[in-house]
């Protein structure tokens, strides 16, 4: 498996992922998981929106991290504490995130093997904590060519893509629906924390 990759299984008790799904669906409010388009124009079957001071957004005009959430004019639900005791505690102790893309699989929904290279500094890594349904997750390498691992994510589990696995291809072949009770509605809640501005001067 490719180096710098850390699986955290069981990072999240129970009580903690019942308490950040509450606050995911309270941020929902104010900020609504919807359907984003690919570049190219294909709507993605995974929903999402997001936390934090930026969120990722992807349109006609590309990807890209924006301050407001096009869709409401409105600046994005804060963070949630837990999530910045996370990274501090397993990705960067000295610079926090700005980001944490929130992505709803239901039904079919599926992430196609993917980088993810929009922020600034790809020095920082990326945290995944899962919530609700299992997912069969793949790992494969800095090729899309490249050999892939696949296995199971449950709720409170937890991955980091940091050194040569950050920019590694990655993604979910499916969810299995009914393994967890945990998000209302069903599904799985996908928390992805990230740095995506620049490191602080100095």
């Amino acid at each position: 498996m490719i180096q710098g990759f850390r699986l955290l299984p069981g990072l999240l008790d129970l009580e903690g992922q019942r308490a950040l799904v509450a606050t995911v669906l309270e941020a929902a409010k104010d900020a609504p998981f919807r359907n984003q388009t690919t570049p190219g124009g294909k709507a993605m079957s995974v929903a999402n929106t997001s936390m934090g001071q930026f969120g990722w957004t992807s349109d006609g005009h590309g990807y890209r991290y924006e301050a407001v959430d096009p869709q409401t004019g409105r600046p994005w639900p804060p963070m949630p504490s837990v999530l910045l005791d996370l990274w501090r505690e397993h990705a960067s102790a000295d610079v926090p995130p700005d980001s944490c893309l929130v992505n709803l699989y239901r039904g079919s929904a599926k992430l196609s093997l993917h980088q993810d290279k929009d922020e600034a500094d790809f020095g920082f890594p990326v945290l995944s904590v899962s919530l609700g349904d299992t997912a069969l997750f793949r790992l494969g390498g800095l090729k899309r060519s490249d050999p892939t691992h696949s296995f199971r994510l449950a709720s409170g589990d937890a991955c980091l893509l940091a050194g040569e696995s950050r920019l590694a291809f990655h993604g979910v072949d499916r969810v299995v629906a009914g393994s967890s009770t945990l998000a209302p509605g069903g599904g799985r809640i996908n928390l992805t924390v990230r740095r995506a501005s620049p490191r602080p001067a100095g």
